[in-house]
């Protein structure tokens, strides 16, 4: 069944002004920015709404909303998935307007009004209220979320489907009877008028916090270390994420948000919310933030989380090994079970050069392979097995049977297969060919095999 969202705060449409800045002005020093490109996207709880939409809500944005161009354009940039409930409002749509130069903000210009007030909540609120199977409260400390009115159709709601409130330092605090409060670190610091440092500090500061705003649960969202989740008298639950490159984190905490609440209105437990909340935002980041959202308006579903296994982090490896006139080395195969002749292979292929790359058979290349029994792991755990190694730097997952279009990317000087490829050549060998890469064989370690350790756990089971 289709979930039902509805996402209340604050929506801004937010402008990037993107150009190059190579010289500064001559009438001040500030940096001219030649030729900006224009990119406008939902921003604010507009962002949130489009976001849970993209994860498969059926999604209602209430918000304060103008009568201007402004509103016009940002209601044209929501998904049809979006139906908008326009509340009142004082003056016209917020906008917010970064200027950048090759990426990098150098200024940030705010417009736009505060939230009407108002003593009756609107009647299709109400109704969006009703029908929704979870609440999000997106604050953005414009006024909205310190309306009694609002304040007591949130806690009413939350006594019947799980609430979700996203702070604000100048916002309201969480309506009563609210499900899951989301704040930042700093925030969390100001919340609790401490300066929490080490995770157990951060863990303290939280129950502190949730037991003093009265939520069922408090999640601290740590940026690139992840979510720490509290909740009743059970320990911090941490949930830490694969490490992403991302230089722009604008809109990550709409992702989590979004995400969470999405999760919750299927059903999840609250930790299974949180921690899928936190591998979302770490794939939003990874994926170019809220940036590449203005650049394609389309939103990438938090289900389809990229993986730092997708051939970006070997490229980045190689590309530093050969600038410092390095050998790159590569291994292959399907890792299914590793085991001590594995690793053995492994240690011994990273000692021949300066950097080992392993290409990995995805799941349907090991079926294919190995029949329809196996992989007794699925890609993305035995990729983040693999990576944990110290002799692994990257790990690449392909889709062939035969890895040669990953090589052809890689480009490795050697390639290095385990013992039972001796006595004949190499399928790979005529792809290396074309660079002049070299292939290796390395014996394996006697008695060590998944199929043996498969034959043995059946005997036994």
């Amino acid at each position: 069944m289709t979930p039902r969202v509805l996402v209340v705060g604050e929506a801004m449409l937010d402008v990037d002004l993107d150009g190059r800045a190579s010289r500064l002005s001559p009438d001040a020093p500030v940096a001219v920015v030649d030729d900006p490109v224009e990119r406008p996207r939902p921003g604010g709880a507009a962002l949130a709404a489009a976001l849970a939409a993209s994860d498969g809500a059926r999604v209602v944005l209430a918000t304060p909303l103008g009568n201007d161009a402004d509103a016009d354009r940002l209601r044209a940039l929501l998904p049809p998935e979006v139906e908008v409930v326009a509340l009142p409002s004082d003056g016209g749509t917020p906008v917010k307007r970064r200027v950048l130069a090759a990426g990098q903000v150098l200024v940030r210009l705010d417009t736009g009004g505060t939230s009407g007030s108002w003593e009756t909540p609107p009647a299709d609120l109400e109704a969006a209220v009703s029908a929704a199977d979870a609440v999000l409260v997106a604050d953005y400390g414009r006024g909205l979320t310190s309306l009694p009115a609002l304040r007591e159709l949130v806690a009413r709601a939350a006594e019947r489907v799980p609430v979700v409130w996203d702070p604000h330092p100048r916002g309201g605090r969480p309506a009563d009877n609210t499900w899951l409060c989301l704040p930042n670190q700093s925030e969390l610091a100001r919340l609790d008028g401490s300066e929490p440092t080490g995770i157990g500090e951060v863990g303290d500061a939280a129950r502190r916090v949730r037991e003093r705003l009265g939520t069922r649960a408090l999640a601290v969202t740590l940026g690139e270390r992840g979510a720490l989740l509290v909740q009743g008298d059970a320990p911090p639950a941490v949930f830490v994420v694969d490490p992403v490159r991302g230089e722009d984190t604008c809109g990550a905490g709409d992702r989590f948000a979004a995400s969470a609440t999405v999760r919750l209105a299927r059903g999840d437990l609250m930790s299974e919310a949180v921690e899928h909340a936190a591998r979302a935002a770490a794939g939003f980041v990874a994926a170019g933030g809220a940036t590449a959202y203005g650049a394609d308006a389309t939103p990438t579903p938090s289900d389809d989380v990229p993986s730092h296994h997708d051939g970006s982090t070997a490229r980045d490896t190689v590309a530093r090994v050969r600038a410092g006139g390095g050998v790159v080395v590569a291994t292959g195969g399907c890792f299914d079970l590793l085991h001590a002749g594995h690793v053995a292979t492994l240690q011994a292929a990273r000692r021949l050069g300066d950097c080992l790359v392993v290409l990995l058979n995805s799941d349907a290349s090991v079926r294919g392979l190995k029949g329809p029994g196996r992989p007794l792991v699925p890609a993305r755990d035995r990729a983040r097995v693999l990576a944990s190694l110290a002799c692994v730097d990257a790990v690449v997952v392909f889709e062939e049977d035969r890895p040669d279009a990953a090589l052809q990317e890689i480009r490795p000087d050697l390639w290095v297969k385990g013992g039972d490829y001796a006595g004949g050549p190499l399928p790979e060998q005529q792809v290396l060919d074309r660079w002049g890469g070299r292939s290796m064989v390395l014996p394996y370690l006697s008695g060590r095999s998944t199929t043996g350790l498969v034959a043995a756990a059946n005997r036994n089971a």
